[in-house]
């Protein structure tokens, strides 16, 4: 039965936040979003299971949350693959005996003019960005549903409700997919307690965007659209992903969440 967490007799709001006791699986864990949210919530207390086809990028991360006191496993998984993934719904469940969120950060973003974007490019966006979101929040989900409850966060981004002017076609479709897929499991599955958000980052610097933040004219014109005045670091979508993972955010679901420095309150 939902109890508010305001009933909860001498509950602090620290307490509030804290994923002491809870399994984290992480899709694309090694990459400059994911590492810096396995670390953030290792620091609230939460367990790591950490899922990417390059899993030798997250030694450093790996080492950093064992020092924490904390468990992490890490898995080369492929997203796209419903038997990968299966396994590592198995692997976790064998590791940690339950499943408490899935954080699907695992995508990709090819950039080419929508005249001539070759269509086995535009699948692999689909397939990563759409179909391995999917497949790993059903694999998640029916655990979810059998424990009882958990919680989903999807990464999307502001280009899933706004367009781009240049070779955004194939990004922009595969996230605004991603925002229906949210809303709907949120429908779906929240007789279950399985809450299902995603959160909208706009422009992080990681080390697929800072080639383009390196040039003087891309970086101008992108901080020019922040009303803030600058982008974001992957340490700056901690906060929220611990938010919609705690106690916390217990009555919200449905929704994307936009991490963008006010850019979309001005598009």
């Amino acid at each position: 039965m939902y109890v508010p967490y305001y009933l909860l007799p001498g509950i602090t709001m620290i307490e509030l936040f804290d994923l002491t006791g809870k399994t984290a699986i992480l899709t694309g864990g090694a990459g400059g979003i994911g590492r810096a949210l396995a670390l953030g919530m290792a620091r609230c207390g939460a367990d790591i299971l950490a899922a990417d086809l390059d899993p030798d990028n997250f030694k450093e991360t790996a080492d950093a949350i064992r020092a924490l006191g904390r468990q992490v496993t890490v898995l080369k998984v492929e997203v796209t693959e419903e038997q990968s993934v299966s396994d590592m719904v198995d692997s976790a469940l064998e590791e940690f005996q339950h499943i408490d969120i899935l954080v699907n950060a695992a995508g990709i973003a090819i950039r080419k003019p929508a005249e001539s974007f070759p269509i086995n490019e535009w699948q692999k966006v689909m397939d990563i960005n759409v179909r391995g979101t999917f497949l790993t929040c059903q694999a998640v989900g029916k655990v979810m549903i059998e424990q009882g409850g958990g919680k989903i966060i999807n990464i999307s981004s502001v280009r899933g409700r706004f367009g781009a002017p240049k070779d955004y076609a194939g990004y922009c479709t595969s996230k605004g997919a991603v925002d229906a897929l949210t809303r709907t499991l949120a429908c779906e599955w929240g007789k279950y307690n399985v809450l299902v958000n995603a959160i909208a980052p706009g422009t992080v610097e990681t080390d697929l965007v800072r080639p383009m933040l390196a040039k003087p004219e891309d970086a101008e014109r992108l901080k020019a659209r922040i009303p803030v005045g600058h982008w974001a670091m992957p340490e700056d979508i901690v906060g929220p992903v611990v938010f919609l993972s705690s106690k916390a955010s217990d009555f919200i679901s449905g929704q994307i969440i936009y991490i963008d420095g006010g850019m979309t309150a001005g598009t």
